[in-house]
């Protein structure tokens, strides 16, 4: 498998939520990861991806909720986030697309 391929396994999508759109302020981005994925994998991934240089990684697991599904308990998955803080003069626009 190329490196490539491995960064998109790495980096799921990005999240757009009214709290990602206030850390794009202080020049942050979001993003979905895989739930074993690790601080310097993301920021490769990031870094060859989009082409920017990134300054930090933080990450947070949502522990995924208990739901009913047609009447039958189940439970959502846990989702990892990455806030990737990016260096100054660099950005990226997540609301084009890949």
């Amino acid at each position: 498998m190329s490196s490539k391929a491995q960064h998109y396994d790495v980096i799921r999508k990005p999240v757009i939520t009214e709290k990602a759109t206030m850390a794009s302020e202080a020049n942050a981005v979001v993003f979905e990861v895989a739930i074993d994925a690790n601080k310097p994998q993301i920021k490769d991934a990031v870094e060859s991806i989009f082409g920017v240089k990134v300054k930090a990684v933080n990450t947070t697991i949502t522990k995924g909720k208990a739901k009913l599904f047609r009447g039958v308990r189940g439970r959502r998955k846990d989702v990892k986030k990455a806030y990737v803080t990016l260096e100054e003069g660099n950005a990226i626009d997540v609301t084009t697309g890949l």
